[in-house]
């Protein structure tokens, strides 16, 4: 059994929808990041970083326990697990990678940023909500770019690039992105939308 520690995030939702696409077993533990319980030892344990999300999988490597942080960590384990949203040729696993890291690095951080200036802030900030609004847009252009001959991601298959993307993408009114500027963009995340399992996973907790 699959335990995930997660929240209503982008981060998290990355992990619920993986779980749901492979149809693994799994408990789901709550972490509110609002009461800031990810900074309860327990969770610590898990994830030194006090970030959601984490897993614990009791059927792990060798058949041993393991504990997890790090969304992009889970994503490449769980697919390396059980031989799915990962490409097997290596060029293709390597095209992969590199998208699920340019969420990591960029598509996730940067938007995240947009999403605290934007909407947390108790008084504004108008240099960083323009920086980071700029920046909102260079990467949706970047994505739109890479989608514009392509079903997914990296091509005609789902890959663990598509898991990770799609969650903060559907934060767009967060970023002050409109969706109809980037069609290519658009047109993915309705074909997204319309998959159960990402449907199902996005609802997590």
């Amino acid at each position: 059994m699959i335990e995930l520690y997660t929240w209503g995030t982008p981060n998290g939702r990355k992990i619920s929808i993986m779980l749901e696409a492979l149809r693994l077993p799994y408990r789901v533990h709550p972490v509110n990041i609002l009461e800031e319980e990810q900074f309860e030892p327990k969770f610590l344990a898990l994830s030194p970083n006090n970030k959601i999300p984490a897993i614990t999988d009791d059927e792990g490597p060798d058949g041993e326990p393991i504990s997890l942080f790090e969304s992009g960590a889970i994503l490449i384990y769980l697919a390396e697990k059980c031989g799915e949203f990962i490409p097997n040729d290596p060029k293709e696993r390597l095209e992969c990678l590199q998208w699920l890291m340019w969420q990591m690095g960029g598509f996730g951080p940067f938007l995240g940023q947009a999403h605290h200036f934007n909407r947390f802030v108790k008084d504004p900030v108008p240099y960083a909500q323009e920086r980071y609004y700029d920046e909102a847009q260079r990467l949706w252009g970047v994505l739109d770019r890479q989608l514009a001959d392509k079903k997914f991601v990296i091509g005609s298959d789902l890959t663990i690039a598509d898991f990770a993307i799609y969650p903060w993408s559907m934060r767009y009114e967060w970023q002050h992105i409109d969706p109809d500027k980037y069609p290519h963009v658009k047109a993915w995340m309705e074909r997204m939308g319309h998959i159960e399992f990402v449907q199902r996973g996005m609802q997590v907790p």
